[in-house]
């Protein structure tokens, strides 16, 4: 399988080893980059091919598309790649507003084509068990759930001003795994941010540390919470109470955290440093199951409607904080109605005129390339 890869930065280099080491894709792989040499680098030491640019990615004649360039890219990407009739893998986000998610999402939705999101949680072993126990009933009723994510240190500065801000950058993985674990939707929230830390975040009119609460369609209670400056280590849990146990996600002898109580359990010696080291194994399975999804395998676990759902939270969470009040999921555009359920067909307004069947995927390519 031969798939084209945009975008060498940091999750892009990881994703391209990744893909290097596929049984089905090995040599096959082209990257590019807006930086050719970084590309140049790259294919040299994984055996891959570097494509002088974005343009010989749809013309050398590839299977699928993986897009790990500047978030600002990613929706006219997608839909270059919709409009070509290739499969596409996308790190989140699809884009930073609503209006470029809806427009990306009718594209791939138009042309009946693939669009996988890069939400890896959805691939870890922690939180996969914590969805199956919800499922199981083994929890009973949830009443409370828990979900945090703490960087260690702050990204670049120059990244700041174009991530979308923390709610849409880092606590929508958080809200992807509130719909996902739990199976529920959530119906409003009530959020709040501090920009008391470093300037760099008021002067990109950011916010270091942010909490959240939600209401869930069945009235379980979930808080969330993430801050960019967690110096003990990178720390990403969730906790889940029901009426007949409690289970947490993210609890090992690498969480960074220390006991106060004399019988506590020991502090980390190697706490987690990021995103990359924590979900490593997370990262290569959801490229693994995008290769299985493109070649017809299995159902695409993670579609542009999914990404949608987690982005609109963030959205109600930003206006919140800004406006300081409750916001209700209805007040966002991209849902004609709340209560849904998550994993039914369900309609966007706009999207729904002129859809195609999706069609089966296409006969691979096996001839070289130029």
């Amino acid at each position: 399988m031969r798939i084209g890869l945009i975008g060498t930065g940091r999750i892009g280099t990881f994703h391209a080893t990744a893909l290097s080491r596929h049984r089905e894709v090995g040599g096959s792989l082209i990257v590019t980059d807006a930086d050719t040499a970084r590309a140049r680098r790259l294919a040299d030491r994984l055996g891959a091919t570097a494509a002088p640019g974005v343009d010989e990615i749809f013309t050398w004649g590839v299977d699928a598309v993986v897009i790990t360039a500047a978030t600002s890219a990613h929706g006219e990407l997608i839909g270059r790649a919709a409009r070509a009739g290739l499969p596409v893998f996308c790190e989140k986000p699809i884009a930073l507003d609503l209006r470029d998610t809806l427009t990306a999402i009718a594209e791939v939705e138009t042309a009946g084509t693939i669009l996988q999101m890069g939400f890896q949680r959805r691939f870890d072993a922690g939180y996969t068990a914590a969805r199956e126990a919800v499922r199981s009933g083994s929890l009973g009723r949830l009443h409370t759930v828990r979900a945090m994510t703490s960087d260690q240190s702050p990204p670049p500065v120059a990244y700041l001003p174009l991530s979308g801000g923390l709610y849409r950058d880092t606590l929508v993985h958080d809200f992807d795994m509130l719909r996902w674990v739990t199976g529920r939707e959530v119906t409003e929230v009530c959020a709040m941010g501090s920009d008391a830390g470093p300037s760099m975040f008021r002067d990109a009119g950011d916010i270091d540390t942010a909490a959240a609460v939600l209401t869930l369609d069945d009235g379980t209670l979930a808080s969330a919470t993430a801050t960019r400056l967690n110096g003990a280590g990178y720390d990403v849990r969730m906790e889940l109470a029901g009426e007949l146990d409690q289970i947490g996600v993210g609890l090992d002898d690498r969480t960074p955290i220390a006991s106060t109580e004399p019988a506590g359990p020991p502090a980390a010696t190697k706490p987690w440093t990021g995103f990359l080291e924590r979900f490593g194994p997370a990262y290569e399975a959801e490229l693994h199951a995008f290769v299985e999804v493109v070649r017809g395998e299995r159902a695409n676990p993670c579609d542009g409607r999914e990404a949608l759902q987690a982005l609109r939270i963030a959205e109600a969470c930003e206006l919140s904080r800004r406006e300081r009040r409750v916001v209700r999921l209805g007040e966002i555009a991209g849902c004609v109605t709340e209560g849904f359920r998550p994993r039914r067909p369900y309609p966007i307004p706009s999207l729904t005129q002129g859809l195609r069947p999706r069609t089966p995927a296409k006969r691979l390519r096996s001839s070289p390339h130029p």
